[in-house]
């Protein structure tokens, strides 16, 4: 009979599947699996019930009321602190490294599909690297996922990709017109790392996306929107940039102008 240490590794296992378990808890279940068979197969079974959901779930474009709640709901839980915090994630192979057995069985079948539901009706559809550019926007959006550094202080955010990039990004802070930065995190797009730098205009957040131009990403169109998110994409100075948010085009065109006049 499982203990009450089950219970609560349950509910645990399930955040650290979703990557939002910091370093310690993340070894606290993995230390768990190693010697609890129940709490092993439990997990198999909620990876098992996870796949199959991306496998048969078909995707639906989100209506614009459902993309705003969810983006107001991000924005009520992100951090406003004006100091560099490292927000710690679950490493891919923490959670790809544990063995998935067992058939599928509904156990925690109502958590697990609300959870994917929520991510595959707002991530549009779509081939291309708008779309893979504009999903990497949405996806950032869900609790946890926005920054990986917090810090309003251009200063802190650049040094911080140092040793983590192959390429040192460009940081800028438009706070005193309306722009401030937020903060920056990694991410991975069309198969490369790239940097993320967040900013905020008022209740939007702008996520500005940033790699060499090596011609690899050379093609799409420069502006435009996908699922009610407007995009402008250039290159300047060996490196290619993509501006994407909710704001409003004229607005997004505005810190576009400040980051190509600055």
């Amino acid at each position: 009979m499982k203990g009450d240490g089950c219970a609560e590794m349950r509910l645990l296992i399930q955040a650290d599947m979703d990557g939002e378990l910091r370093p310690a808890e993340a070894a606290r279940v993995g230390a768990h699996l190693e010697t609890c068979a129940d709490c092993t197969e439990t997990q198999a079974r909620l990876t098992a019930l996870s796949e199959q959901l991306r496998r048969e779930v078909p995707y639906h474009t989100a209506s614009a009321a459902l993309r705003a709640r969810v983006a107001a709901l991000a924005m009520s839980e992100a951090p406003t602190v004006a100091r560099a915090v490292t927000v710690p994630r679950a490493s891919w192979w923490q959670r790809l490294s544990r063995p998935r057995l067992g058939p599928l069985a509904p156990f925690g079948a109502g958590f697990a599909i609300a959870a994917c539901l929520a991510l595959v009706l707002v991530l549009p559809r779509g081939d291309g690297l708008t779309d893979t550019v504009v999903a990497g926007h949405i996806r950032a959006l869900q609790p946890g996922h926005l920054m990986d550094v917090v810090s309003t202080d251009q200063h802190t955010v650049k040094p911080w990709f140092d040793g983590r990039l192959t390429f040192a990004p460009p940081v800028k802070d438009f706070k005193a017109v309306g722009f401030p930065l937020e903060g920056a995190r990694l991410d991975y797009l069309a198969d490369r790392q790239v940097a993320a730098l967040v900013y905020q205009r008022q209740q939007h957040l702008i996520d500005l996306f940033v790699w060499p131009d090596d011609g690899h990403f050379d093609h799409g169109p420069a502006e435009g929107s996908r699922s009610g998110y407007n995009f402008l994409r250039w290159s300047r100075d060996g490196m290619a940039f993509w501006a994407v948010s909710d704001l409003n085009a004229p607005e997004l065109a505005d810190f576009v102008r400040l980051w190509q006049a600055n």
